[in-house]
């Protein structure tokens, strides 16, 4: 039998032994790296592992976002009073003192965490005609509850299960099985803080006599609940790591957090070395994710043609799939950069669930100026069946911008919103309010930028089939 060799013959062409050869000396936006023959020299070996702990670290850093964000939401979050017995809530509605993730100024929030590895199987009773949602510690989607979930807004009982539980399950409960022990659990009553306050969240095992509910008012609280752009982000990364089942968290992400050391059962203790790298990398990485969220190459974060305004879901999937069934970590990571998911955002049927769009631009593409005045018209007929609203962020903590106005918003639950004669309702933004038209102004601060969030509960056939549109942020 003849011997087969896959050696390149002596008469291989050159083109063919220079596409797979390596030079002696490669120019990279990293500096130069050199050989000997294809082999590295010293100094090449140190630069490529260098160069390859930043690049995990900035991608562990975007792929990351949503438990570090989870992390932080928890922290903040027990910093206030808020544990698994306790629902932290907004009396009437949140202000901008806390800092959190494009929070809105219109429902009632209640927010908690549970913690399946201490109290076991844990029962929640949501509200009626409430939106509720609970994502676990990587802030993938576990359930809605409400409006969206499968009580339909009547009100129900949750049962939550802890990973790998085994036991019996007694009937009368919709019943979720969640991937981690911690989950978030955020509730949104559309009554109003009255109907916030009829949830309850206790163990099952007292069930037959639960325990009067605990809440903390947070509305006004000044903490920070959003994740670090530092090397303390890994930190807040590890945390998750440790406390979790160790099959929580897909293959791919754990394999990048195991690269940069950290991993289930180990310390995490990076030397000066990758210390500084990792610090490198997470501050690269929020600049990055940046880019991709107020200057999107990709044409499907814009609702329409020639407009700014952008949604975070360009392929309309809430697990941010494309048609062809690939993850678009763009899109992910833009997404948990700025705020927390449910399907309902995604996927809601007509007159059910929200709809959102945001813009940091006005009709020139110029950034908007909080110096500068502007206006916003949205045409009569807003297609929101339970109300609208239009908030205004800060683009550094992504969350409401502070000024002397607790409520950065202009909503249709607000007193004095008027609509002009022809029933489109004109949006005013800037520091100063014009004449006669307070109560659709939005204040803004002179030396800071902004973004806006037009938030719809409850959103009409015309939004989907776009025969509605907002119109563009134009200065005045």
């Amino acid at each position: 039998m003849p011997q087969v060799s896959d050696a390149p013959s002596p008469g291989t062409p050159p083109e063919v032994l220079a596409s797979i050869s390596c030079p002696d000396r490669q120019e990279t936006v990293f500096g130069a790296i050199d050989f000997f023959d294809g082999l590295p020299l010293p100094d090449t070996v140190t630069r490529s592992y260098d160069t390859l702990d930043l690049l995990r670290g900035i991608e562990a850093f975007l792929n990351c976002v949503p438990g570090a964000s989870m992390a932080a939401m928890r922290r903040g979050l027990r910093s206030v009073g808020v544990d698994s017995h306790t629902i932290g809530y907004t009396a009437p509605r949140c202000t901008s003192a806390p800092v959190v993730l494009t929070g809105n100024t219109e429902t009632t929030y209640g927010m908690t965490f549970l913690a399946l590895d201490q109290d076991g199987p844990t029962v929640i009773e949501a509200p009626g005609n409430s939106l509720c949602v609970v994502n676990d510690l990587w802030q993938r989607y576990v359930t809605d509850m409400g409006i969206a979930g499968p009580d339909r807004g009547k009100g129900g009982k949750y049962l939550f299960l802890p990973p790998g539980h085994e036991g019996d399950v007694p009937d009368g409960y919709h019943v979720v099985r969640p991937a981690t022990y911690g989950s978030w659990v955020l509730l949104r009553a559309l009554g109003g803080t009255e109907s916030l306050l009829t949830a309850r969240i206790y163990p099952l095992s007292a069930a037959a006599d639960p325990p009067e509910q605990r809440f903390v008012n947070w509305a006004e609280a000044d903490f920070n609940t959003v994740h670090a752009n530092d090397f303390s982000f890994f930190e807040e990364i590890d945390g998750i790591v440790q406390t979790e089942p160790p099959d929580s968290l897909d293959p791919e992400r754990a394999g990048q957090l195991a690269a940069l050391g950290i991993v289930r059962g180990k310390p995490f203790r990076p030397d000066d070395r990758m210390r500084s790298i990792l610090d490198t990398a997470a501050r690269t990485a929020s600049g990055i994710v940046r880019s991709l969220a107020f200057k999107p190459r990709d044409p499907g974060f814009f609702y329409y043609p020639g407009s700014s305004w952008k949604t975070p879901f360009p392929s309309r999937s809430y697990e941010f799939l494309s048609p062809e069934g690939a993850r678009l970590l763009d899109s992910r990571a833009v997404f948990y950069f700025a705020a927390a998911a449910s399907p309902a955002m995604v996927t809601a049927a007509v007159g059910a669930g929200s709809q959102y769009a945001y813009t940091a631009e006005d009709s020139t593409g110029e950034w908007l100026d909080g110096a500068r005045s502007y206006t916003l018209t949205l045409p009569k007929g807003i297609p929101a069946k339970n109300f609208w609203a239009v908030n205004v962020y800060d683009p550094q903590t992504r969350s409401l911008l502070r000024t002397d106005q607790p409520y950065p918003s202009v909503n249709s639950l607000g007193e004095g919103v008027r609509a002009e004669a022809n029933g489109d309702t004109v949006v005013h933004f800037g520091p100063t309010a014009p004449e006669g038209r307070e109560g659709n102004w939005v204040r803004t601060v002179p030396g800071k930028g902004w973004f806006v969030l037009l938030r719809l509960y409850g959103p009409l056939e015309s939004w989907y089939d776009q025969s509605w549109r907002p119109g563009e942020i134009e200065p005045v």
